[in-house]
């Protein structure tokens, strides 16, 4: 399956500490890159990575409608995570409590939610690795503490 719709800007990165979010913990060197990824993300590894997502998304322009009307692509993150050698990213996700919020006449059923949910994770996941595949070019300063056992 394909989506076809117009390619959204890509978010811009609020500085945020990512251990603040349920799904990421970074360990170590606070620096997180955001300048220097959003430059990357706007330089054409966004457009380079929602155009792989789309071709395979299951997402269908539908429920990428009810994504762009919440404004959900603008509440991505992406940072880097130096001790892991990753860019770490938080997708933005509809809430369990959606129907109680009425939070879009176009919601109606856990589905949907969850194909939407899903798809963002497979989002984030897309820009992440082409951002550290393909535009990041920087090296880690990680040194291994002197204490590590001999596997």
């Amino acid at each position: 399956m394909s989506l076809d719709v117009d390619r959204p800007d890509p978010p811009q990165l609020e500085e945020t500490d990512p251990n603040e979010y349920e799904d990421a913990e970074v360990v170590g060197d606070t620096d997180y890159k955001r300048d220097e990824l959003e430059s990357l993300l706007e330089a054409g590894a966004w457009a380079d990575a929602f155009d792989e997502w789309a071709k395979t998304t299951d997402l269908d322009e539908g429920a990428f409608g009810i994504v762009a009307e919440l404004g959900m692509i603008q509440h991505f993150d992406f940072f880097w995570d130096a001790f892991a050698d990753r860019v770490g990213y938080h997708a933005p996700g509809i809430p369990e409590d959606w129907k109680e919020r009425d939070l879009h006449p176009e919601l109606s059923s856990w589905e949907t939610v969850s194909g939407i949910n899903a798809s963002m994770a497979e989002l984030g996941e897309t820009i992440s690795r082409t951002l550290k595949e393909e535009y990041i070019d920087w090296e880690t300063d990680y040194e291994a503490p002197d204490d590590l056992p001999d596997f």
